[in-house]
């Protein structure tokens, strides 16, 4: 077990392991407690012959009164694994029984509950592999101590059912009572240390534009050349692969930067290949626009059918972005399909967005989507229409998906039809465009997925950020009309009395306390909407947002910003997550709206407040860029606001002489004694001179995370580098680096260079060395920079 190395619970697991099946049998219950929530996902269950309680104080009392373990299970509306584990398991009169016997069980919507989910999958990924459902086993007072995800109404094929599970659990409860609190004990420290460890103090680094080059560089090794997206491994080929959005707008930004490269994985080339594979896969729905939540193939073609609000916010944004800089209107047109897919099938009437459309319909999983060859024919025919739209769709192959089915795909370019067809390719697609609407009616007639109508406050805000910038990029008056519905909405119904903002909407009820995310995403729908019309209504609700947030989740001590506020109920963990995944992480949106903040108002409180929290986060974007690549935007657009003198760029490989002003500057001179001369060595003194205020990194550098100074000879001297003697820097604790100490060099400092020239070379009347160095101040870094410093032979 990862993370828990404890014999107490080696041994639990084989009590489990040799435990036998005894379930009761009980009558079925007309409606249980979900029945008075709001969530579709709870309701769904309400019916369960479970006797389902909802997370809260009334479910964690009747567990110590009667001193039964809890079993919670954590899912989502629009998970399929989700709805077989309800049919099997929690639709089965005899396995409920037994869950109403020996437990409390506990049923929580994952999306409405981000902070429960949170905390017990890192309890269930510190011994397994994650995902929904989550099936987690506690103590009364809500430490885990066994775990899962989809378990089977019975043993089969290896798998122990759930059945099995359920008694074994029991079993060790009653009679291994001391191997259980051992292994709640161990498994939440465990999970304590997974969700505390981001922000560790002995992980501090100075803020550096190197942390980009470095994620930058680490998506360019997880890139698919071939099909686009990140992460596919050969010796894995079935691993799912997600659009990850947050990696495509951090490698626009870096194209917006003026990154460049000569192969493929160039930022724009990274994100244009993916996005272009992804617009021609099944992932994509080619009749209505959008996308669905991940494929589960290399090449986009079937995908998990759910889909989700949150990505296609993000994936309306990414295309906008893409259509700025590149000009192809096809980006453009990706993206009016993804805000008419949500106008059509999120968009509330009061103005809100809806959350997700199930992946299944009638219990088969996709359904709703797929096509028989046959089913085509009935809708446009068995003559040249169909033949088009199969050549154009992918039907014209071999079936795709189960039981002869296809997932429809965007097939063949169309000027490859239309140049066999002799035609225009908009004469052709405007034939195709009238097939699709025949088609997408025909699928309306089906029976169609269930919509998960809560209304989500971050969600939301997201969405709200997309319709801003495809106004602000189009010209669309429908578009800010939408964000402008949609903030005003949320405003006025997801409102505490005291101000505070709620988290879920649906029904006419609003509740829940929210959380980072939902104040930040907010924020920065509001803030993106100001910047698309300029209204300053919408700055100052901004303002007034990131204010609370800042009073609420700000970590005053450590800096960053907790998922939760400070009133919030107590739970095993208080983290502050800074890892994008597929949503943002709170505390990147959080920093970037600090920024844009005190742009727009010229309060540096606001800068301050993201250069702590970046601070807070700093040992993580050295160490782990990739893994935040929203927070490296952030940390982008917190350099760029600083106020900082100018420091000297290399450009075309040729460094500059440095400005008077510049942070850093060196000159060269001989030795007292050196008498250069081919095939002799002599020494070569560079003096180093440091503004005020500045430093730079010692070589060596002492921290696992400094960039030291280096000295060597340009490329192309008839001269080798013998040996170098660095000084020795001063130890010093700096602001980002708390109490740590490193190295480095203030004021002047001089490095000794022995050089020896080309025997039979003729002595060139220069030599050339060039000094790589990171300057930085006691908060922050200018990007890594290089001196080019001469220095003449002769006397």
């Amino acid at each position: 077990m990862r993370g828990v190395p404890s014999a107490a619970w080696r041994a639990l697991a084989l009590v489990l392991a040799l435990s036998s099946t005894a379930p009761g049998a009980g009558p079925k219950r007309p409606a249980n407690r979900l029945a008075n929530e709001t969530s579709p996902y709870l309701l769904a269950h309400s019916h369960n012959p479970v006797d389902w309680y909802p997370w809260g104080p009334e479910a964690f009392a009747k567990a110590k009164a009667e001193k039964k373990p809890i079993f919670l299970s954590v899912g989502y509306s629009s998970c399929y694994w989700c709805h077989v584990m309800e049919r099997e398991c929690f639709e089965n009169a005899e396995i409920a029984a037994l869950m109403n016997a020996k437990f409390v069980c506990v049923k929580v919507d994952r999306e409405e509950r981000p902070d429960v989910d949170q905390i017990y999958m890192a309890a269930l990924q510190a011994f397994s592999h994650g995902g929904w459902p989550m099936s987690m086993f506690l103590t009364p007072d809500g430490r885990p101590f066994y775990g899962g995800t989809y378990f089977p109404p019975k043993d089969r094929d290896g798998t122990r059912g759930f059945p099995t599970i359920l008694q074994g659990v029991a079993d060790a409860w009653r009679d291994e009572p001391a191997q259980v609190e051992a292994a709640a004990k161990d498994l939440t420290e465990a999970t304590r240390r997974a969700l505390d460890g981001a922000t560790s103090k002995d992980r501090r680094a100075p803020l550096s534009r190197e942390a980009a080059t470095e994620g930058r560089a680490r998506l360019a090794e997880l890139f698919d050349p071939e099909y686009g997206g990140f992460g596919f491994n050969p010796a894995n080929p079935r691993r799912p692969k997600f659009p990850e959005p947050v990696n495509l707008v951090f490698l626009l930004d870096q194209h917006r930067r003026g990154v460049k490269a000569a192969d493929k994985t160039g930022p724009l080339e990274m994100v244009v290949t993916t996005l272009d594979h992804m617009a021609r896969g099944g992932i994509r729905d080619q009749l209505a626009g959008g996308y669905h939540r991940y494929s589960t193939d290399r090449t986009w073609t079937v995908p998990h059918f759910e889909k989700m609000l949150y990505d296609n916010a993000q994936l309306a944004s990414a295309h906008v972005l893409a259509f700025e800089a590149t000009g192809d209107p096809r980006w453009r047109r990706e993206a009016v399909d993804i805000f008419a897919f949500v106008a059509r099938t999120l968009t509330a009437p009061e103005g809100g967005f809806y959350s997700a459309l199930d992946a299944e319909t009638e219990g088969e999983e996709g359904a709703y989507y797929v096509w028989t060859r046959g089913a085509v024919k009935k809708v446009l025919g068995d003559g040249e229409e169909f033949s088009i739209f199969a050549r154009a769709h992918g039907l014209d192959g071999a079936p795709n998906f189960e039981k002869d089915r296809y997932v429809m795909l965007g097939g063949r370019p169309s000027a490859e039809i239309a140049e066999k067809r002799k035609e225009t390719v908009e004469q052709l697609e405007e034939s195709l465009e009238k097939m699709r609407g025949m088609m997408l009616a025909a699928r309306d007639a089906r029976p169609a997925p269930a919509r998960d109508d809560k209304i989500l406050t971050s969600w939301n805000g997201l969405m709200i950020a997309a319709y801003a910038d495809g106004y602000r990029v189009y010209k669309l008056d429908r578009y800010r009309q939408a964000a402008e519905k949609a903030a005003d909405f949320l405003l006025a119904n997801l409102r505490a009395p005291d101000g505070r903002l709620l988290r879920s909407y649906r029904a006419g009820r609003a509740k829940l306390p929210a959380y980072l995310e939902d104040y930040a995403f907010l924020a920065h729908g509001l803030l993106r909407l100001h910047a698309a019309t300029g209204d300053p209504k919408r700055l100052a609700q901004a303002r007034a947002l990131t204010d609370r947030m800042l009073a609420d989740f700000s970590d005053e001590k450590e800096g960053g910003f907790f998922f939760t506020a400070g009133d919030h109920e107590s739970l095993l963990a208080r983290p502050k997550d800074p890892f994008d995944n597929v949503l943002p992480s709170g505390n990147s949106v959080a920093i970037r709206n600090l920024v844009a903040l005190a742009a727009a108002t010229g309060e540096t409180r606001y800068l301050d407040a993201a250069g702590k929290a970046l601070d807070a986060f700093s040992g993580l974007l050295t160490q782990s860029p990739g893994s935040i690549p929203m927070m490296l935007v952030a940390l982008g657009e917190y350099l760029d606001a600083r106020p900082r003198p100018a420091a000297p760029v290399a450009e075309a490989g040729i460094p500059p002489a440095p400005a008077p002003d510049a942070v850093v500057s060196a000159v060269a001179a001989l030795a007292k004694d050196a008498a250069p001369a081919p095939g002799q060595e002599f020494d070569v003194i560079v003096t180093v001179s440091i503004k005020d205020g500045w430093h730079i990194q010692a070589n060596p550098a002492r921290t696992e995370n400094a960039l030291p100074t280096v000295l060597a000879l340009a490329p192309d001297q008839p001269a080798k580098l013998v040996k170098v003697a660095y000084p020795s820097g001063e130890l010093k604790a700096l602001a980002a680096t708390g109490a740590e100490k490193v190295a480095l060099y203030e004021g002047e400092t001089k490095i000794t260079a022995s050089v020896r020239l080309d025997a039979g070379a003729k002595p060139p009347a220069t030599l050339t060395f060039r000094l790589k160095y990171l300057a930085c101040d006691d908060r922050a870094c200018l990007a890594p920079a290089t001196l080019s410093v001469p220095v003449a032979l002769g006397r």
